[in-house]
């Protein structure tokens, strides 16, 4: 026993070297910035002029979950319809979900930037048919598109791995006890499926209220996020410590809702059908 436990800690070890390097430093220069001025004497300072960021911590939740509750919408129907296609079919089918994936995802944003412009592709298919250019960028709308876009890849994955295990037997004993396709739906598919929507909500969520590229390229600077904020504190304005006070709190916030979502996750693990 004391041989296995040895021989686990030393395999155990570059793990934790990793952990202590790449999480608990940087964790820690975070807070002490954040509790310091520029001086390097200690202050709350900073953590009392957040009270002027409150509106933009609201906006970023805000975006942040309308993005993740349309992301969920579009993903749950097609990782449905995925799981249940031939293996080809998934095998094609999930080449196209991650092909823009492959893409770094500052082009992206990039190239809606690009196609949303008032002399964009859009703007200029309507012109074409007599209609009037819309504004696209620069309004709510298309940050929350920008995130969507970027971000669905994330919540397809994980509802499709969980909807692929799915017992097929459990789906015919469904129907020979009389159910019908919405209450499969409801009473199989949708309880058995909660894991992943889950871990996908997470996966949306958690970038998507720290974003600043998208936000500044497609809200044209007129839609301020946190992560903007933190931007433009830390490169702009070389404030690292109000910085680093704004991302201590977005980090707060962040491991608060992974941890509601796990506590969720955690409760349904165990169905009854």
């Amino acid at each position: 026993m004391h041989r296995k436990s040895l021989a686990s800690r030393i395999a155990g070890a570059p793990y934790y070297l990793w952990a202590v390097i790449f999480i608990v430093v940087p964790l820690a220069v975070v807070v002490y910035y954040a509790f310091t001025d520029s001086g390097g004497s200690l202050t709350l300072s900073n953590i009392v002029e957040l009270k002027n960021y409150g509106y933009t911590f609201l906006i970023s939740i805000e975006y942040s979950v309308i993005a993740t509750v349309i992301t969920l919408v579009l993903a749950y129907p097609f990782a449905y319809i995925m799981s249940r296609r031939r293996a080809s079919a998934q095998r094609i089918m999930m080449m196209l979900v991650m092909l823009p994936m492959w893409m770094n995802l500052l082009i992206r944003t990039y190239s809606w930037m690009n196609i949303l412009e008032k002399n964009g592709i859009i703007n200029n298919l309507l012109a074409a048919v007599g209609i009037e250019p819309l504004k696209l960028i620069g309004t709510p709308g298309a940050v929350i598109f920008g995130m969507v876009y970027n971000y669905l890849p994330y919540m397809i994955l994980p509802i499709y791995t969980v909807m692929s295990k799915i017992d097929t037997s459990l789906l015919e004993s469904a129907e020979d006890l009389g159910s019908n396709s919405m209450s499969k739906l409801r009473r199989v598919i949708l309880p058995l499926s909660i894991p992943g929507v889950v871990s996908g909500i997470t996966m949306v969520f958690v970038p998507s209220v720290s974003t600043f590229y998208i936000s500044q390229k497609l809200g044209g600077g007129k839609v301020m996020l946190v992560g903007d904020v933190i931007e433009r504190q830390i490169q702009s304005s070389y404030n690292y410590n109000l910085g680093a006070s704004l991302s201590l709190v977005l980090m707060a916030l962040i491991l608060v809702s992974m941890a509601i979502m796990n506590r969720f996750a955690g409760e349904n693990d165990e169905i009854i059908v």
